[in-house]
């Protein structure tokens, strides 16, 4: 009788056969390369397969890798823009500062030139009253500062404290009206005086004769003359030169050498010979007496005084008596406020 189903080697001796069979391969791939070329071609078998079982695992971690890189990229970009932000403003900074440095370079060094002793003040405000050039900085009393001391920038002179109060004061530009400051041509020493035109770009030179010796580019600096601006700052350049039709007197305006219109920083100066200790300020309430100068010369601080022909100057009796008078307590300075520097009379105005 047939069996139905033929029976085989057993499971023992199919398994001692497979360890046979695979030592036998070891030791054959390990003494030889003969296997070499069906490895290769198993492996064009195998390796899609091997592909095709990693790829979801692959896909999964590129997916959590990009939304993560994402994720870190945004906020670094995030945290860039906010880093480039701060530096630019920090830049802006920097770059108000260098030009700060350069601009108390040149005021020291213009300092060093001069020889004198010096106050670096900053400017606080500047008056916007029409035809009022005047600015206030943070230097006062305290400082030592007083009235009538002249103000330069590192180009040429800029005006003289008209009010000092403790801790600011109020400068005078030679571009006021009620400013005139005494000069000379650099080039023959001819002497005039030079006085505000309302605006901060021109000076006018209204005392000088058709015949007289200069021209447009003369450097005019102060002469020394009045005892507020000691002698050789520069103040002024001429540009124009106009002779005035049927008038003794020619026309001339000057362009001021300092950067009235730039300014944020300014040297407040003592003369050499009368050096003032910014240990112990003087005392504000001090006057000094003053007399009135004769007609058409400058007066100490550095101010026009002319008397027309047929008239008397004008006096602090008149105003008092007339009800007009000028003074006016300074807050806090001690100081009486006169006829600020430049300031002609009233009956000059009427003339």
């Amino acid at each position: 009788m047939k069996l139905l189903f033929a029976t085989g080697p057993s499971i023992n001796t199919r398994l001692l056969v497979a360890i046979i069979a695979s030592v036998a391969l070891l030791i054959t791939e390990h003494q030889s390369h003969r296997l070499d070329a069906l490895r290769a071609t198993l492996s064009v078998i195998v390796d899609p397969l091997k592909y095709l079982v990693d790829l979801p695992t692959v896909l999964i971690e590129q997916t959590a890798d990009s939304v993560s890189s994402y994720s870190t990229l945004k906020k670094e970009n995030t945290q860039l823009r906010e880093e480039q932000f701060i530096d630019k403003t920090r830049l802006l900074k920097f770059d108000s500062l260098e030009k700060e440095n350069i601009r108390l370079r040149a005021l020291l060094e213009n300092s060093f030139k001069l020889g004198e002793q010096l106050l670096i003040a900053e400017l606080l405000s500047i008056n916007t009253a029409p035809y009022e050039n005047i600015v206030v900085v943070n230097k006062g009393t305290r400082f030592g500062v007083h009235p009538q001391q002249p103000v330069l920038d590192a180009n040429g002179v800029v005006g003289q404290v008209f009010r000092a109060l403790p801790f600011s004061s109020e400068i005078m530009l030679i571009t006021d009206p009620n400013h005139a400051i005494p000069v000379q041509v650099n080039r023959n020493g001819l002497l005039t005086i030079a006085v505000g035109s309302g605006q901060l770009n021109r000076l006018n030179l209204p005392f000088l004769p058709n015949n007289a010796d200069i021209r447009p580019g003369d450097l005019l600096i102060t002469s020394g003359l009045g005892g507020t601006f000691p002698s050789g700052y520069p103040v002024a350049v001429v540009d124009d030169f106009t002779p005035i039709t049927n008038k003794p007197f020619v026309n001339i305006t000057a362009t001021p050498k300092a950067m009235l219109d730039r300014n944020r920083e300014l040297l407040i100066v003592w003369s050499d010979s009368a050096p003032v200790s910014l240990s112990s300020p003087p005392t504000s309430h001090e006057k000094t007496p003053e007399t009135t100068p004769p007609n058409g010369q400058a007066t100490e601080s550095g101010l026009i005084h002319e008397t027309p022909k047929g008239k008397r100057a004008r006096t602090a009796r008149d105003d008092k008596s007339t009800g007009t008078g000028r003074d006016d307590q300074s807050a806090g300075s001690g100081l009486t406020r006169k006829a600020p520097a430049g300031t002609q009379t009233g009956a000059d105005n009427d003339e």
